[in-house]
């Protein structure tokens, strides 16, 4: 095939200098917006000094890349130029340049450290920060340390090049740039979708864009826009749970204008042709692993700043084009997109470095990995026996050997190769939600797998070449020959050792987790178990203070089949307050059976103490710790407790102020009395509050003649009265008994005499007899 006239592109003015400083340097950075061309120019022009391995982020893309490079350099496809990717390869031993999902690189670095089949890798679109991403560039910093004449590219839209470039140790820094048409961009918060699509149609002349954040929502909106859009537009889907042939139709160029319903796979290198217009919902789908509760989260969150931009540039490749963005324009954005080694489940990470013969903490990281996530990522790998003392074991090794990640490896092994494992496995790797069912069932994969003929081809096509890998994997002489449901069941429970959950009541939707946490079965689960199962898809949830997980799939677990973790003695104290011992076994925080043993004195001491400090303290004991923080007394009611359960077995029999020193107790006696005797003679109790105040009630009559008001403790605290009438209603609350009987008594015996005629109510109250009786009485 003769190779056609090249359009002249952006990046094709730097070709030449490139080269020369490639056989200069090991490596160099290359940043240049969309359109530039260096994605489908670079790479070939440095072919000539050996082979070259690109790596892209998304399988739509590198197969685009590939075509577009044949097309422009005359080569055959599978021939001079090829791709490979998970389940799909097109290359021969005469290809020069491969075009590889990045995956691919870190499998390739595990069989062969120097990479020896290439002499260039281009780690292309390096800004979105893909988890491979960042492990093939600490392998290949390795590599490039063996081996002199390996080089290395790393191309990016949007990337600062100085850090990276300091960080590799080159100056070789190249900016292109950009040959972009003007585009218009302009807001339009709460437009839906649909219509914000028909506006664009109407303003432009070429093929629409619309960002959406998952598949779910492409299938929805292009479902919407099929029933409102003119017949000579197509509604075309793009999303990388697609298969190979439906993204190419979305990206081949067919004459005819459309609307293209995508997720951010548009963002970058794919180019879908003749887009003049973007509709941007502005919304993302982020995975986040929590490694504090084992759990994974797909949230919708706001698209950054510079995937905004990137959105937007797609309508100005081939001409002026018409952006609207579907948020207020005063909406601020983060500026940039958070690297996939912050944010996802890293035991994939982990067992690549511990194949390729390292650990994580001995390589050089561009941004090292959390060490929590590491060390939760490496918990997960030895308890699904893949890892010992950071070392592969050989199951390990041989779940390294499947191209699933670490869980699903284990289920498929667990498995035996039997193929509805293996369909259970593409199952639980679709980014699509299973059709519900209505029927109980021991797992929820059971309907999809019952009805396998129906499910989507990309689901079939997967399960048959996942089998084929399986099939070298499992020797036949450990092959399953049936699989019934018990067989599935123990596969998965195999991958998903740690989320095994309980019940906590028989048939109902809450469950304790085998971490501690509590989850629930979401609603469209079937499965009957009635007291175990392992939750096989766990979603932590989005809104802020609730901590509980949701549980959308999961299949039943037998309490034979989980072997107990763990052993202990514990005391405890049961409803009625007595201490008991009970012998537990336990799978992580489930207790699977309980025995009652003898109790031991000292913890069961230990548990009284606890309950009883645990529990709202008697009034007598509160009582007496206001008063002794009123005299000033330092109290260490621990201390007290941990005598006073000793030789206990009933939290009744727990008295913590009968230790107390008898010198503290004078001490409280003396400055923070119990009582107090006023002039009646008669004793009234005295009420000690957590604010440091002291009070008491006392009939009226009964304080005549007491022209002070009596201080107590150590801050000669005032003593507040709530003075009753000899109906026992207060008429007054005061501290200073002297302006009382001044001031207030006065209109108090005005409107109390006529009220209470048999009691004194004399003018004089400095001279009065102070008395609780009526005045019959005191004749």
């Amino acid at each position: 095939m003769g190779k056609p006239p090249l359009v002249a592109l952006p990046v094709d003015a730097i070709l030449g200098d490139l080269r020369d400083a490639m056989r200069r340097r090991q490596a160099l950075v290359v940043t240049a917006p969309p359109g530039t061309g260096k994605t489908t120019r670079i790479p070939p022009a440095l072919c000539d000094d050996g082979p070259v391995l690109l790596l892209q982020p998304r399988r739509a893309a590198a197969r685009a890349i590939a075509r577009r490079i044949a097309e422009e350099q005359g080569w055959t496809l599978g021939r001079e130029v090829g791709w490979q990717m998970r389940h799909d390869t097109c290359a021969s031993a005469d290809t020069r340049l491969l075009v590889a999902t990045e995956g691919i690189l870190t499998a390739r670095l595990q069989q062969d450290p120097l990479l020896s089949d290439f002499r260039t890798v281009v780690l292309d679109e390096f800004h979105e920060r893909s988890l491979h991403a960042d492990v093939g560039l600490a392998l290949i910093v390795q590599a490039l340390r063996a081996r002199a004449d390996l080089r290395l590219v790393v191309m990016s839209a949007t990337l600062d090049p100085a850090p990276l470039g300091a960080w590799l140790g080159t100056d070789a820094l190249f900016a292109v740039e950009g040959r972009r048409y003007p585009v218009r961009i302009e807001h339009a918060p709460g437009l839906p979708p649909d219509a914000a699509v028909q506006q664009l149609l109407g303003a432009t002349a070429g093929s629409i864009l619309l960002f959406v954040p998952g598949s779910s929502d492409v299938r929805h909106w292009t479902a919407c826009l099929r029933r409102v859009v003119a017949a000579a537009i197509d509604v075309v889907p793009l999303h990388g749970g697609l298969l190979a042939a439906e993204q190419d139709l979305a990206l081949a160029d067919t004459g005819r204008r459309r609307v293209v319903v995508c997720t951010n796979i548009a963002e970058t290198s794919v180019t879908v042709p003749g887009v003049t217009g973007v509709v941007d919902t502005g919304l993302v789908k982020v995975a986040r692993y929590d490694a504090a509760r084992a759990v994974d989260l797909l949230t919708t969150e706001r698209v950054t700043a510079d995937a905004a931009d990137q959105r937007a540039g797609r309508a100005g490749r081939t001409a002026p084009g018409h952006v609207l963005r579907l948020w207020e324009p005063s909406d601020r954005l983060r500026p940039s997109r958070e690297p996939d080694v912050l944010r996802v489940d890293l035991s994939g990470l982990v067992a690549d470095v511990a194949a390729w013969g390292g650990t994580v903490a001995s390589l050089q990281w561009l941004l090292p990995p959390p060490p929590a996530h590491v060390a939760a990522a490496e918990r997960l790998l030895t308890r699904l026996g893949a890892l010992r003392d950071g070392q592969l074991t050989p199951l390990g090794q041989a779940m390294q050997r499947l191209p699933v990640p670490p869980r699903l490896a284990r289920v498929l092994l667990a498995g035996g190769g039997a193929p509805p494992v293996t369909r259970a496995v593409v199952l639980l790797t679709a980014r699509t939600p299973l059709p519900a069912t209505s029927a109980s069932t021991a797992c929820d994969l059971l309907a999809s797998l019952d009805a396998w003929h129906a499910q989507p081809a990309t689901w079939q096509r997967d399960a048959t070449v996942l089998q084929d890998q399986v099939d070298r994997v499992v020797p036949s002489a450990e092959r399953a020959r049936t699989c019934d449901e018990e067989h599935l069941c123990r596969a998965l429970l195999a991958g998903y050792p740690d989320r095994v959950a309980q019940r906590r009541q028989a048939h109902q939707p809450r469950v304790k987790l085998a971490t501690g946490q509590g989850a629930r079965l979401a609603s469209t689960s079937r499965v009957t178990a009635d007291t175990y199962l392992v939750a096989l898809d766990l979603q932590g949830s989005n809104r802020d203070g609730d901590d509980e997980r949701l549980i959308r799939l999961a299949s039943r677990v037998d309490a034979a089949w989980l072997t107990p973790d763990a052993r202990e003695t514990v005391h405890l104290v049961d409803t009625e307050g007595t201490a008991r011992a009970v012998e537990r076994t336990r799978y992580g925080a489930i207790v699977l059976s309980e025995r009652v043993v003898p109790v031991d004195p000292s913890a069961a001491a230990a548990a009284l103490g606890h309950a009883w400090l645990a529990r709202p303290q008697p009034d007598e004991v509160q009582r007496w710790l206001r008063r002794a923080a009123f005299a000033g007394v330092p109290v260490d009611l621990e201390a007290l407790v941990a005598q006073a359960v000793y030789g206990c077995r009933r939290l009744s029999d727990v008295n913590p102020l009968a230790h107390v020193p008898h010198a503290l107790i004078a001490t409280v006696d003396r400055d923070a009395p119990a009582t107090l005797t006023v002039p009646s003679g008669r004793q009234t109790r005295l009420e000690y509050h957590e604010d440091g105040r002291v009070s008491a009630e006392v009939k009226l009559q009964e304080l005549f003649g007491w022209r002070e008001t009596p201080r107590l403790g150590p801050r000669r605290a005032a003593v507040q009265f709530a003075l009753l009438s000899p109906g026992g209603r207060p008429v007054q609350v005061t501290q200073d008994l002297r302006s009382f009987w001044e001031r207030t008594y006065p209109e108090v015996r005005r409107e109390l005499r006529g009220r209470y005629p048999r009691h004194p109510w004399p003018e004089d109250p400095w001279t009065a007899v102070p008395t609780h009786r009526t005045t019959r009485a005191l004749r």
